[in-house]
């Protein structure tokens, strides 16, 4: 059986943990040679002692430099770049009245600005490969929470951005978002902790959507897979939803 993604160079984002770290394994799996980023450097090493033809390079992706060095990085170690997988996300949480306003920069620069900086250098390279970028949005780009506006902002920012990327840099390069609904992932149980029973609050989301249940980190890396693998190939500027049709309650 042939690998989808066989000497593809791949940075994936958010590797650390959660979807990142599926799609990670997911894409190694299928052949490809990884340069690994997230904040956790324990969790990291480890990954990548894990993966063979993986390094990991710890940092914040809000900051542009560390996103041009980790282009740098997979160029140094590769020879070339294919695929670009940004996952690395906060939630920022508060009311608009009661967040403050480094959060809200900080959400924005994470979710949001980091998308700017990592394809401003990487595009180039990805020109060459008539590679792919993939960005994990979310519903939140649709769907308003309680507590969440620097969250939503940002992911609906993602999606506008990644269209005008699509439309600036086809047919070289192919450019799609995709966007989770509730993920057993960190993340949820995180933003779970403004509920009194967050165990509850998990549990009932899960039942809220159509399956019945919580998506799984891999649910989310088989779309991820498919996406940026040939098979996709003439699909572009495209927001795809996955959430268990929650959106459809």
């Amino acid at each position: 059986m042939s690998l989808k993604l066989k000497d593809k160079i791949c940075i994936v984002t958010g590797a650390t943990s959660g979807m990142g770290k599926a799609i990670a394994e997911r894409f190694h799996g299928e052949g490809a040679k990884l340069v690994l980023s997230g904040r956790n450097e324990e969790r990291g090493n480890t990954l990548a002692k894990l993966l063979d033809n993986a390094v990991f390079f710890a940092g914040d992706v809000s900051d542009p430099n560390y996103n041009e060095q980790l282009v740098k990085i997979a160029i140094e170690n590769f020879g070339k770049l294919d695929i670009v997988s940004m996952n690395a996300g906060i939630l920022g949480l508060g009311s608009v009245t009661d967040l403050s306003t480094e959060d809200w920069h900080k959400t924005l620069d994470t979710n949001l600005s980091s998308i700017f900086y990592l394809s401003k250098y990487a595009i180039s390279h990805l020109k060459k490969q008539r590679g792919t970028i993939l960005i994990n949005a979310s519903i939140a780009a649709y769907k308003s929470f309680p507590n969440h506006p620097a969250y939503c902002a940002s992911k609906a920012g993602s999606v506008a951005l990644m269209k005008q990327l699509a439309l600036e840099y086809a047919p070289e390069i192919r450019i799609n978002a995709i966007c989770p609904g509730p993920v057993d992932t960190p993340l949820i149980w995180n933003s779970a902790k403004a509920f009194e029973n967050p165990e509850m609050a998990v549990e009932n989301v899960g039942k809220a959507t159509l399956m019945k249940r919580l998506g799984r980190p891999d649910d989310v890396a088989n779309l991820a897979l498919f996406l940026v693998s040939d098979e996709a190939s003439w699909i572009t500027g495209t927001a795809m939803t996955i959430d268990g049709g929650i959106l459809n309650t």
